[in-house]
């Protein structure tokens, strides 16, 4: 009896492409296409929209009001922050799974990526979690987040931690439109902290005026890409502080040798690093569940592409 190969399951390099596709394309397949097609794009697509589930949240209207699970392009999410009295964080970004054609002319025209449009990073969520347990590291302190998609650890950080000034920057300007937008949403719970958005691209040279000036740098999930290793290292040598202690916090998957190979960029711009992977016990308890099957909300979870490791960088 012949084996019917006709129904095979298409290889992940496959599926990877439909992925662009579908993100392309105004319009959806058919049904019965889309079935079949979501089922295997589910099994090899990386991206989560719930992450870790660390800070809980849901879609509200613009008057925050619980709303529609499945907006349009934009949606406003709301996140409760775990701590006594903590006002909401408002979060506008991307929920729509295509892309404009004007997207893709943004990043050749800034030669950046558009990973800041597509969805919020698990590594941003863990990042914000973090800080939310470190607030000593950041009172009082001059904060930049690099590469912050919508900021919302720049944002928690600045709610969160009596830090004196949070710059929350990324290349995209599209970007920078969304971090301002959310930026002036949560204005109100910001306290005495200066908060403000900046384009700021890792090539960019005119940055004599912010040289050396802060205490802290924050980032998430920026190690994807190698070839921006060397100027997202160069970046962090030059805005650390140079007088008195300053640190770098970075989290990010391994993701093969990518991660590794940022560090090398790392130690030979000068700079020291260390790093940690069972760095807070809560996230790494959901890790060990993702993994161990008790938790299915991560399809396709695997550890070296999903899991964040805990970077820090001084001089």
């Amino acid at each position: 009896m012949e084996t019917d190969n006709s129904r095979t399951i298409p290889k992940p390099s496959s599926l990877r492409w439909q992925i662009l596709r579908r993100a392309i394309q105004r319009r959806p397949s058919s049904n019965s296409e889309n079935s079949s097609e979501e089922i295997n794009l589910h099994k090899v697509s990386r991206r989560a929209r719930n992450g870790f589930n660390l800070i809980p949240c849901h879609i509200v209207n613009e008057s925050g009001e619980a709303s529609d699970p499945s907006p349009k392009r934009d949606a406003l999410f709301c996140y409760t922050l775990p701590f006594p009295n903590a006002p909401k964080l408002f979060l506008r970004q991307r929920w729509e799974d295509c892309v404009d054609l004007n997207d893709f002319e943004v990043c050749n025209r800034y030669d950046i990526d558009n990973t800041g449009l597509v969805c919020q990073w698990p590594s941003e969520d863990v990042l914000a979690y973090y800080s939310m347990s470190h607030i000593g590291s950041f009172r009082n302190k001059r904060v930049i987040e690099l590469g912050s998609g919508y900021g919302l650890a720049g944002l928690v950080i600045a709610m969160a931690t009596e830090a004196s000034e949070v710059v929350i920057s990324d290349g995209n300007p599209q970007v920078v439109d969304y971090i301002q937008r959310n930026i002036d949403a949560n204005s109100a719970s910001f306290s005495s902290t200066k908060v403000k958005s900046m384009t700021l691209h890792w090539d960019q040279h005119q940055v004599s005026d912010i040289s050396g000036t802060f205490d802290v740098i924050i980032a998430s999930d920026c190690t994807f890409f190698k070839e921006f290793h060397k100027s997202l290292a160069r970046t962090i040598r030059c805005l650390l502080k140079e007088s008195g202690p300053s640190e770098a916090i970075l989290f990010g998957p391994k993701r093969g040798d990518s991660l590794d190979k940022f560090l090398v960029e790392v130690k030979e711009s000068g700079l020291r690093f260390t790093v940690t992977e069972a760095y807070d016990t809560e996230i790494w308890r959901r890790h060990e569940n993702l993994i161990n099957g008790g938790d299915h909300s991560w399809p396709n979870y695997e550890p070296d592409h999903c899991y964040p490791l805990l970077v820090s960088i001084t001089r």
